[in-house]
Formats: C-alpha cells, sequence, structure tokens
C-alpha cells in the first residue's frame, strides 16, 4: 500500500491505474479507523481493481464548539488497518493541500439538512459537500463507499453525486457493531466504563421500535415514545433526538410507510452517539 499526501502523486497513480483499465473504490474518511471502516474497504476491494482510502479530518465540518482539534488521529494505525482490509492506496493530505489559499468558491446543502444531525450542526454539512466535491475531483473513483450508520450523511451524497452529475456509484454498507449491538464508532473510545456498558441499549432501543412496527404500528409518534422510554430507562446518557423520517428524502410522515430511517442520538459526558435502522415497510 502507498501511503500519498499530495494531491498531484495521487492523480499520477490514478492515471495510471486508468490506462491499465482498472476500475476504482474510494472510501473516505477522518481517520482512526475501526472495524466499520474496515468493512467499507472490504467491500471495494471485492469490487474493484484499485482501492483509495482517504485519511483527512475536515475543519469544514466541525462547529466553533466542536472537536477538531481534540478528534482522534493515529496515521500509523489507520495506515495498518487500511493496509490489512487491502487499500492500494492511503490519501493523507494536510488541511493546506486540499484548501491551499482561502477558497473563492464551496458547496451548500441546500435540503435533507435541517433534521437529526444536520439541524443541531449548522454548517456541517456544507463542508461534508465540499470536500466530498473535491476529493470525488481528486479520485475520479467508480465507486465511492460509505456506512449506513451516518444514514443523513449516505441521502445528502446521493443527492450531492445526483445534482453535480458525478459519474459514481454510491456503495452503502450495513452498520458494523461490537457484539453487544453497539454501532462501531471512533467516539466510542471516550465513553466512560458504565457508560459503554449502558450504549448498547441505544440499539436495544432501535430493535424494540422495529419489533413494534412489524406488529403492525404506524405512528411515528407511538415508536419514537418506546425507544425514548427504553433509552430513558436504561441509560444515563442525555436524549439529543429520535426522529423518524422517509428515506433518503428526509421528509416528515404522518403514517409509516416505504423505505423509512428511525434515527437516535444520545449524549453522554464525553462522548455523542448515534445510530439508525434503515427499514422497508
Amino acid at each position: 500500500m502507498k501511503i500519498i499526501t499530495t494531491i498531484t502523486e495521487l492523480q499520477q497513480n490514478i492515471r495510471k491505474d486508468k490506462q491499465k483499465g482498472e476500475t476504482i473504490g474510494f472510501v473516505p474518511t477522518m481517520g482512526f479507523l475501526h472495524e466499520g471502516h474496515q468493512s467499507l474497504i472490504k467491500k471495494a476491494r471485492g469490487d474493484h481493481a484499485k482501492v483509495i482510502v482517504s485519511i483527512f479530518v475536515n475543519p469544514l465540518q466541525f462547529g466553533p464548539n466542536e472537536d477538531f482539534e481534540s478528534y482522534p488521529r493515529d496515521r500509523d494505525r489507520d495506515a495498518a488497518a487500511a493496509e490489512e482490509a487491502g487499500a492500494d492506496y492511503m490519501f493523507c493530505p494536510t488541511v493546506e493541500e486540499m484548501y491551499g489559499s482561502e477558497s473563492v468558491v464551496k458547496a451548500t446543502a441546500e435540503k435533507r439538512t435541517d433534521v437529526l444531525c444536520g439541524k443541531r450542526r449548522p454548517g456541517h454539512f456544507d463542508g461534508v459537500v465540499t470536500v466530498l466535491t473535491k476529493l470525488f475531483n481528486i479520485t475520479t473513483p467508480d465507486t465511492v463507499y460509505f456506512g449506513k450508520k451516518d444514514a443523513q450523511q449516505v441521502a445528502i451524497v446521493d443527492a450531492l453525486v445526483r445534482d453535480f452529475n458525478f459519474p459514481i456509484k454510491i456503495s452503502a454498507v450495513d452498520t458494523v457493531r461490537e457484539e453487544d449491538g453497539l454501532a462501531k464508532s471512533s467516539r466510542n473510545v471516550y465513553l466512560l466504563k458504565q457508560e459503554r456498558e449502558e450504549a448498547k441499549e441505544l440499539y436495544q432501543g432501535l430493535l424494540l421500535a422495529r419489533e413494534a412496527i412489524e406488529r403492525g404500528e404506524r405512528q411515528p409518534e407511538r415508536i419514537i415514545k418506546i425507544i425514548k422510554e427504553h433509552i430513558e430507562t436504561t441509560t444515563s446518557g442525555e436524549i439529543d433526538y429520535i426522529e423518524i423520517y422517509q428515506y433518503p428524502e428526509l421528509t416528515s410522515l404522518e403514517t409509516l410507510s416505504g423505505t423509512i430511517l428511525v434515527a437516535l442520538a444520545v449524549k453522554f459526558q464525553k462522548a455523542r452517539l448515534i445510530d439508525n435502522l434503515i427499514l422497508s415497510i
């Protein structure tokens, strides 16, 4: 696996690969790779001749009171994880390499951002679509891979690819979980011991919601109540949101039908965890 830090070098390698007729799978990440990221790399490895993983903590995604400086970083660890999963290139640009002097043009997400995490992090998804526009143009992949845990991001990337006519296929990969159901996340390391034990109940709350839907419940507010009562009873976390939307449109619904997203976020002392289920009714 090659570790590359400049756009020019990466594009030179990509041109050589494409001249050989090789296809490219791309996994954009902010690093501190775990098994969830590795599942994306492995899926790309199975689909394509070449796999690119980017490691870039994007400052545009962080608000003034968020954890950009303290966001976990470990390039050697990431390199070992990426290589083990089958990556050919690990692209690790600096902020200066990605953005250079002050940008003149930035992308803006107009819809699908005023709910869930986007509602609570104004400007966050503008940073996401800006950096992904740059990364898609730099890597020119055939397929880009995302985890379903970040379901709102997948919905917005779906719109980005469609609206900007990127010739890219999006592959949304199932959430990778610990044995007790907790979704893998770089932020899980911030959980205290007791919080880690409680954190598994987030997924259990979602499973209770799925069971209720399978029994025929179609009222969103009743499903939300089931999850809320479970989390409040079994954890010390503070519920940030529990919301249900049509997917991927992320529009409200009065009665559950079609493809829906049941999503939640819970704050612990030093970690805010998100999880969701995408269900077809």
